[in-house]
C-alpha cells in the first residue's frame, strides 16, 4: 500500500489499535496526529473499538504535550473528505496545541475552517 500514514515510523505513543505521531507541517509546537493501525478512509468507517483506542491516545497525548510544551489550550480536528480539506485519506485526528499569542484573537475556534464564519455574533442563550 502507498499510504504515507501506513508507513510512520517516529511513533509517539501507540496501543493495539492506534499510533500518534508528530505532524509534519505542524500548526504548532507538538501537533500531533492519531491514526488507526488499520487503513480508513473517514472517521465514520472506523469500529467502535478504533475510535475508542485513538481516543486513548488522544488523552494520553495531551499528558505528553503539558508536559513537554504546557499549551495554554487545544483544538481537536478531523477533516473528512476532500471537501473538509482532508488530503491524505488515511484518517487522522489533530491535537493542536494552543499558545495564548499564536494569533491575535483565537475566539471562534475550529469555526475559522471558514474564515468568514470565525466570528459570530454572541448571544445568550
Amino acid at each position: 500500500m502507498d499510504c504515507v500514514f501506513c508507513n510512520i515510523k517516529d511513533i509517539v505513543v501507540e496501543n493495539d489499535l492506534a499510533v500518534a505521531f508528530y505532524d509534519k507541517y505542524p500548526v504548532n509546537k507538538g501537533h500531533l496526529l492519531f491514526i488507526s493501525k488499520r487503513h480508513v478512509e473517514q472517521y465514520f468507517d472506523l469500529t467502535d473499538q478504533e475510535k475508542r483506542a485513538i481516543d486513548q491516545l488522544v488523552l494520553a497525548g495531551k499528558k505528553i504535550l503539558d508536559e513537554q510544551f504546557q499549551p495554554d489550550g487545544y483544538n481537536i480536528g478531523i477533516n473528512c473528505g476532500e471537501a473538509a480539506g482532508q488530503t491524505i485519506f488515511h484518517v487522522h485526528v489533530h491535537l493542536i496545541p494552543r499558545y495564548k499569542g499564536d494569533m491575535e484573537d483565537p475566539r471562534g475556534g475550529i469555526r475559522g475552517v471558514i474564515p468568514n464564519k470565525r466570528m459570530y455574533e454572541q448571544r445568550s442563550f
